[in-house]
């Protein structure tokens, strides 16, 4: 197998109450919403999206902030979701701005993974919408059809999203996974718990292996403490997924643990 090449870029930060990604913060239930909570209780994290080059193709994991939100994001995100999710996006730091200075265009994506659907996630998704396929798991397409108001369907409107299914293969906190190029290199995972299907994304060669976390896990300290998120629609869910990332993380074979919002993380190349 020839080397495989994974990209950490920074789309933009995320302005959030400090009970998002450590429920400690607070008992209030609803903390996270950042509702009467106050600046003194917001924090600032990056927004991380990830692009794996394989030998058998490209994969974008998720799309960060659209560059809309740099003139109104009120507007783009809608007022309810903009009150719990503050958007910073400096130029160049775009998913498809990103792309450019790596010479590549969206449409030469093979895949889009969604891990989730939340709207620092999927707020760049019109961005790369020329990609080849666009997918998140049909356990996460399943809850916006059930109407949880923690989605915003108008940034993905008009563009089609693929259901993945997950199969059961013993791999993962829940035993389900899809085998991307079918020789294990590449493997969607199921970590849902802090939404109905959150897909974590596990990168193997040459003996080691990288694991992207999505918001199963918010940085070190949430897989070292077993620190559970502020959202979670399945606390069992939730504290399995936190649990896997913890073993995967102590395996003599583990390259990088990469979450979304980890402020230890900086842009940087890996190769496998």
């Amino acid at each position: 197998m020839n080397r495989i090449e994974i990209y950490a870029m920074r789309c933009g930060t995320v302005g959030t109450d400090e009970t998002v990604p450590d429920k400690r913060k607070s008992r209030n239930p609803f903390a996270y919403s950042g509702i009467l909570r106050g600046k003194k209780h917001q924090v600032w994290l990056p927004v991380y999206v990830y692009l794996i080059v394989h030998p058998k193709g490209k994969i974008l994991i998720d799309t960060g902030w659209h560059t809309q939100v740099r003139q109104d994001q009120k507007k783009h995100l809608s007022w309810k979701l903009n009150i719990a999710s503050k958007a910073l996006l400096p130029v160049g730091e775009a998913v498809t701005e990103q792309l450019k200075a790596l010479g590549l265009s969206s449409e030469e994506l093979d895949y889009v993974l969604l891990t989730h659907l939340d709207v620092d996630h999927v707020s760049g998704l019109e961005l790369v919408k020329d990609a080849k396929c666009i997918c998140a798991s049909d356990a996460e397409l399943c809850a916006v059809e059930k109407g949880d108001i923690r989605y915003n369907r108008k940034l993905w409107e008009n563009i089609a999203i693929q259901p993945i299914h997950m199969e059961n293969t013993g791999l993962g906190p829940h035993g389900r996974s899809v085998d991307v190029f079918q020789d294990g290199t590449v493997q969607f995972v199921d970590v849902s718990g802090h939404s109905a299907g959150t897909t974590g994304v596990l990168i193997q060669n040459q003996g080691k292996f990288v694991l992207i976390t999505a918001d199963a896990c918010y940085n070190r300290q949430s897989w070292e403490q077993m620190c559970l998120p502020g959202i979670m629609v399945n606390k069992d869910k939730a504290k399995a997924s936190l649990k896997w990332v913890h073993d995967m993380s102590q395996k003599k074979e583990c390259m990088e643990i990469l979450a979304t919002h980890d402020p230890e993380i900086r842009p940087h190349k890996i190769i496998l």
